[in-house]
């Protein structure tokens, strides 16, 4: 069989791999430079730049992109007339959250239960993992047959947009037949899956103002308007009775017609609590997919320990909106804007700050490259059909990608599978999947360069 050898490759090298993903864990990347030591981020741009080197690329580069972060790029030359295929992935990691809560150090891959766990071991440390073990097995099994391309991001989880810019300035760099995003996940453990579907994102500070400094609940509530108070009614204004996203103007009723996900399945995968109902109305996949989503992420106010009977003179809060395929996102943060401004009470002072911005992506699953990638699914997966699924989250640079390289075939793979819990206490990566999607890109590489 053909792709025997590339299978066993790939096996062969997965000690190499869980070492190398150690090592791109350790590096405490969050883009967050206020809270997490910019040295860290950089650290983990320098151990992409070489292993591309170490893999014989060239022109391999550490560039600055406009928003304070580095991405990394390199270039490895294929036959002449070879198609080029580019890879993304992303070093930078969400924070952690309470790593208290975590049942092994956050930023150390522990294996237990037959899996690794560590901050950014499936999003998406893991996934420059995954591109560096397709090149490897393809070149053990004959060479790399198309030219490919590099790029790893430094600040995907922020949003703000610097990679995105850097490639608009530069369009020439990320220019490519097709593109591989290894920054999404299978359905399920098992279960090949290809995203064709990501919603946009856009983000926005709000703060509420009404008094010049605190005061006395006792000596001045019921008259003097709380911050807080003002700031919870605006906020609430963004959900209907059944938890349905409601922003002023912008449509809420699309249909998802992919992979269905059923309503039990989806309670296990959230880990919703029993007794407590899901929100929204309309399937699943509707909801995850082709509607928008409103999420408070973040208020600042007194925490409960430090809390004093006083009327709050301000208080802010960090709104994300996703919005599915088909709705600008400019549009929609002009809306969620209208719509904060026009709903806060009392007269109360207002001040909005967008924070960042993505667009929403829809894939041609018609294309070659998609026919080459079900093929290379279908070995690396045995028994098992590539499947299409939507994604909820955002990458913004999907969006850019398709405007800049309009002809380009984007595909989006990955290890974000439900069981690892990215942006969660106790994320984790599964090395089966690991194995078995390196694989899968490696046929893929293979197909779509004779294809």
């Amino acid at each position: 069989m053909p792709s025997q050898p590339i299978a066993e490759t790939v096996a062969s090298l997965m000690p190499r791999a869980r070492e190398e993903l150690a090592e791109l864990v350790a590096f405490r990347s969050v883009a967050d430079f206020d809270r997490y030591p910019r040295s860290e981020s950089e650290g983990a741009a320098r151990w992409a730049a070489d292993a591309l080197r170490a893999e014989g690329f060239e022109d391999v580069a550490v560039l600055d992109t406009p928003d304070g972060t580095q991405s990394v790029y390199g270039r490895l030359a294929g036959p002449e007339g070879a198609r080029t295929v580019l890879l993304y992935a992303h070093y930078d990691v969400q924070p952690p959250l309470d790593e208290a809560g975590w049942d092994s150090p956050p930023f150390e891959l522990t294996e237990r239960d037959g899996r690794w766990y560590g901050r950014g071991a499936a999003d998406c440390k893991g996934g420059l993992v995954m591109h560096l073990l397709a090149l490897r097995a393809l070149r053990a099994a004959g060479g790399v047959p198309v030219t490919v391309k590099v790029i790893v991001e430094g600040s995907e989880e922020q949003g703000t947009g610097g990679l995105e810019r850097y490639a608009e300035a530069h369009p020439e760099l990320l220019e490519a037949d097709a593109i591989v995003i290894g920054d999404t996940g299978n359905f399920r453990v098992g279960l090949p899956t290809v995203t064709t579907v990501l919603r946009g994102m856009t983000m926005l500070r709000v703060r509420v103002d009404t008094l010049e400094g605190n005061l006395h609940s006792g000596q001045f509530g019921g008259a003097a308007p709380d911050a807080l108070a003002a700031l919870i009614r605006v906020l609430d204004s963004l959900r209907a009775e059944d938890g349905s996203t409601t922003v002023d103007g912008l449509a809420a009723d699309g249909g998802w017609e992919g992979v269905d996900y059923a309503e039990d399945r989806f309670r296990q995968d959230a880990r919703v609590l029993d007794g407590v109902d899901l929100t929204g109305s309309g399937t699943v996949g509707d909801r995850l997919w082709a509607r928008p989503a409103v999420t408070v992420v973040g208020i600042d106010c007194p925490s409960v320990s430090e809390a004093t009977p006083s009327v709050q003179a301000s208080a802010q809060a960090l709104v994300s909106l996703r919005v599915p395929p088909g709705v600008d996102a400019g549009e929609a943060t002009r809306l969620l804007r209208a719509h904060l401004e026009s709903r806060t009470p009392w007269g109360a002072r207002v001040r909005i700050e967008q924070v960042g911005q993505g667009r929403a992506f829809r894939a041609d699953t018609s294309s070659p490259a998609y026919r080459a990638m079900a093929e290379a699914m279908a070995v690396a997966y045995p028994g098992e059909e590539m499947r299409y699924a939507g994604q909820g989250g955002s990458i913004p640079l999907c969006g850019t990608l398709a405007a800049l390289y309009p002809r380009a075939e984007i595909l989006l793979i990955g290890l974000s599978e439900p069981e690892a819990r990215i942006h969660a206490v106790n994320e984790s990566v599964s090395p089966e999947e690991l194995e078995r999607l390196s694989v899968a890109e490696a046929l893929f590489l293979r197909g779509y360069a004779a294809g």
